[in-house]
């Protein structure tokens, strides 16, 4: 589905920054057509997006704003072609890896410019690396959120459990709630990506970021000892029944109520699962967060910190409104608005922006600006090339339900791997 919307736009709440640098570029006002590309096709973050361009359309009334909106799925069959024949002047997508294809492929415009601003490059500096290529910015993200154990409170409190500190208490956690007659963790991995938060957390917490981000880039065998040990700690929970039974014939929504009914004490997931939950009945007296624990003593926790971005592709028409534009969303005030509970509900990039008055996001925010310095991850499917990434993952799957292939599997991998990374 594709839809158009035109500026001007209706005018909406405006902040402090409309009167600010951002309607202008070198001096001169803004002026001709800016065309947006966005994949927020969901309701709420497509009316955060539109909202946030009426703002910089009514900052800037020069600018003829076109908003081309496409579902999440079909833009990433999409973008290449649009990159490539009839290019908008911003364009929505993700960092790290998932970008490198279309900055190696020159599609997308080189903003370290952009990033020279002190507004951008100090307040920023925490997603910096996830934009970087060859030592240079190829975006600016506008959003990320937390991964972590969300849990229920009610039944850690029943059966008198703490929070764990490191896999050993986790595993003792996990009997407890076994003993109970309930599952620990409930999971679906019938589209496989799910299984990768798995991965990226017991490969981080057995070996680091650096390592698991080696083995992202393709310089570390999967058949690698130290591979094999973090799928040995994973091994340990599959043998143990941490998990719900047939996983593989649920999605990740179709997995929540084992969480709502007490069957399962706790999932894995990323943030945007709170509001289900919530929607489902878990109120904050029931549902719970905390950081996946150490699994090696000494080892930095790192987080998958999934980030989204804006991009300017190369073959833009409006260059100087695009800049104009990244630095606007980025600015404290937008960040602000567009990532509070009404609208994205996740986390500021921009550091002196204020967090929305929710817990999870401020239990987000003060463990990865103050509790994580091992490194933030993007996430397996955008750490890891499409193709490399899509093998993984149903080797991932595979795993989890016939734990015995595990060589069979290693062996496969490294076949894809040599494969992808020629």
């Amino acid at each position: 589905m594709i839809s158009n919307l035109k500026a001007p736009i209706a005018a909406l709440a405006t902040t402090a920054v409309l009167a600010g640098s951002a309607a202008f570029a070198d001096g001169h006002a803004l002026s001709g057509d800016l065309k947006i590309f966005l994949d927020t096709s969901n309701p709420a973050p497509r009316a955060t997006m539109e909202a946030m361009i009426a703002r910089f359309g009514e900052a800037n009334p020069g600018l003829n704003i076109e908003t081309t909106v496409i579902d999440r799925e079909a833009y990433k069959t999409q973008i290449r072609n649009f990159l490539t024949a009839d290019a908008p002047d911003v364009a929505t997508w993700y960092a790290a890896n998932r970008m490198a294809p279309y900055v190696n492929a020159g599609l997308f415009e080189d903003v370290s410019d952009v990033w020279a601003d002190p507004e951008i490059g100090e307040k920023l500096a925490s997603t910096k690396g996830a934009m970087t290529i060859d030592g240079k910015q190829w975006g600016v993200p506008y959003t990320y959120y937390q991964w972590g154990v969300y849990y229920r409170k009610d039944i850690y409190e029943e059966l008198g459990l703490a929070e764990p500190a490191n896999f050993d208490e986790m595993k003792s956690n996990c009997q407890a709630i076994l003993d109970s007659g309930r599952k620990c963790y409930t999971i679906g991995t019938k589209f496989l990506w799910t299984a990768g938060g798995w991965f990226d957390y017991l490969n981080m917490r057995t070996n680091g970021f650096d390592f698991h981000m080696q083995l992202a880039n393709g310089e570390v065998k999967w058949t690698d000892d130290r591979v094999k040990a973090t799928f040995a700690n994973w091994r340990e929970l599959l043998d143990m029944g941490a998990f719900i039974d047939n996983h593989q014939t649920y999605s990740w929504q179709e997995s929540l109520p084992f969480i709502v009914n007490g069957e399962a004490a706790a999932i894995l997931k990323g943030n945007f699962a709170v509001a289900p939950l919530r929607e489902a009945g878990l109120d904050d007296s029931k549902l719970d967060f905390y950081q996946f624990p150490e699994i090696t003593p000494g080892i930095a926790l790192a987080e998958d910190a999934p980030t989204d971005t804006f991009h300017i592709p190369a073959n833009a028409s409006n260059k100087p409104a695009a800049k104009a534009f990244l630095k606007f969303m980025a600015s404290e005030s937008e960040q602000t608005v567009i990532n509070n509970g009404e609208n994205l509900g996740q986390l500021p990039v921009n550091a002196s922006a204020s967090i929305d008055d929710d817990k999870f996001l401020k239990e987000g925010f003060e463990m990865l600006s103050s509790n994580s310095p091992g490194g933030v991850a993007q996430f397996f499917d955008r750490d890891f090339p499409a193709e490399m990434a899509a093998e993984g993952m149903q080797g991932l799957q595979e795993f989890m339900v016939f734990p015995d292939n595990l060589d069979d599997i290693l062996k496969r991998l490294d076949k894809v791997q040599e494969r992808v990374y020629k």
